[in-house]
């Protein structure tokens, strides 16, 4: 079995250079790469394409790469919790494309299935749909979508074990097994790292034949970006 542990995310990420197209994993702040985040911006890369649901907030996640003027161009689904986001949107700084959350999920499942290219209805005479190739089937409209080439997959996990694989807690598994599928490199920070044999294989979310490098995280903050509570009685 290949061990493929390294020392931190800073020897992950270490042959992520200029221009790079990167998927990171998470919803919002729920079960996003922290530490090769951190690393990223320590490293000071630039030109990047970032694939992700969302841009974080102005002070977590991605939204620490924006601040530092490392993102070109951001790809994702949702967007609005990031005041430096949207000044270099308006800005013209930053490069945007706006996708359909289903539709941002299944161009990476078609990434990971060595699929080229989906048929969705979503976006279907919209702004989405512009330049894109509409095709009929059975009297309904379709935009073809193509599945996303990405150098590098980031994701969290909760457990992995030293051959890669994983298993996502709760909702943290959001995009992250997905992304996992479809880089040509994946990278997993995780909470616990394991001898392998010690995840039960029923419990394993992705095996680790999709995971290239793997280490154990730190420092982890798991911010919630809102928080809501009810008023007392």
């Amino acid at each position: 079995m290949i061990n493929k542990v390294v020392a931190d995310a800073d020897v992950a990420i270490a042959d992520i250079t200029d221009g790079k197209t990167l998927m990171l994993g998470g919803f919002g702040l729920c079960g996003i790469p922290e530490n090769c985040i951190k690393s990223l911006v320590k490293k000071g890369v630039k030109e990047l394409t970032c694939i992700s649901n969302n841009a974080g907030v102005d002070d977590f996640g991605i939204g620490l790469m924006l601040q530092g003027k490392q993102v070109k161009k951001m790809v994702a689904s949702y967007v609005g919790e990031n005041a430096e986001f949207e000044r270099q949107l308006l800005s013209g700084e930053l490069e945007v494309e706006l996708i359909p959350q289903g539709t941002l999920a299944t161009r990476c499942l078609a990434a990971g299935y060595g699929m080229p290219a989906i048929f969705t209805p979503a976006g279907v005479g919209t702004e989405v749909a512009e330049g894109k190739e509409v095709r009929n089937f059975k009297g309904k409209d379709y935009l073809m979508e193509y599945a996303f080439d990405a150098d590098f997959a980031i994701v969290k996990a909760w457990k992995g074990d030293t051959a890669g694989n994983l298993i996502f807690r709760s909702t943290s598994r959001n995009f992250n097994p997905i992304m996992a599928m479809a880089g040509k490199i994946t990278i997993a920070e995780v909470e616990e790292l394991v001898e392998v044999g010690e995840l039960d294989p029923d419990h394993i979310h992705t095996p680790g034949i999709y995971v290239h490098r793997i280490f154990q995280g730190k420092d982890y903050e798991k911010r919630i970006e809102q928080r809501t509570v009810r008023s007392k009685a």
